[in-house]
């Protein structure tokens, strides 16, 4: 049976996450209110995953710090950022602080539940909506596009490739023909001097690790 840690300090969140999780059997679901309450069940209950609110009001103790003081005590939990900030900056310092994944609150319940699913299986997840800022965000001058030079269709792609889906899966969900996809993609590579979008996603990451608090 899963261990939940949930830290975040609105009830109603916690509750909300917590239906968006169920399962069968339903998992163990544990809740903290301050990064030091959730540090100590940790050593207590030693849960299968943290879900982190990064900010919580009034705690002198940050969710960044929560994490990278984490990953010096547990450097395999698996560990989900849940939160409302959607500054590619701070997905960076947070999947650079050892955040297996990270999803916005107002995601949709699906993609909340893929996150989940995902660290939870030891797999990285980025949000479909907050990959495309990342990427770009952390794109050198001379071998980036700039937000301008990417057609409605092209970031459609790159969205969903960055959530996960295979080329066949996005042409279902855009009506579009497999080989439509598959040239979209490769006009994406180009463009971003990646072969890959987790090439690129992992490029972002390794790069955020220069910057400093």
């Amino acid at each position: 049976m899963t261990k939940v840690l949930l830290i975040d300090n609105h009830p109603i969140v916690l509750q909300g996450f917590q239906r968006l999780i169920e399962t069968d059997p339903p998992p163990v679901i544990l809740s903290a209110s301050t990064f030091l309450e959730a540090f100590m069940l940790y050593r207590r209950e030693h849960p299968d995953i943290l879900i982190v609110d990064l900010s919580m009001a009034g705690r002198s103790l940050s969710g960044l710090t929560f994490i990278a003081r984490m990953r010096k005590v547990d450097r395999r939990v698996p560990l989900l950022v849940f939160s409302m900030h959607a500054d590619p900056l701070i997905v960076r310092r947070a999947l650079a602080r050892g955040a297996n994944g990270y999803v916005h609150k107002d995601a949709k319940p699906e993609e909340i539940r893929a996150a989940f699913e995902a660290v939870r299986e030891g797999r990285r997840f980025i949000a479909s909506d907050l990959a495309f800022d990342l990427a770009l965000s952390t794109e050198t001058p001379s071998a980036q596009g700039t937000r301008q030079d990417f057609t409605n269709r092209e970031r459609q792609v790159l969205g969903l490739l960055a959530g996960g889906k295979s080329y066949g899966e996005i042409a279902d969900d855009l009506g579009l023909s497999y080989k439509t996809i598959a040239n979209v993609s490769s006009i994406l590579k180009s463009k971003l001097d990646a072969e890959t979008l987790p090439d690129l996603i992992y490029k972002a990451v390794q790069r955020s690790k220069e910057i400093t608090s």
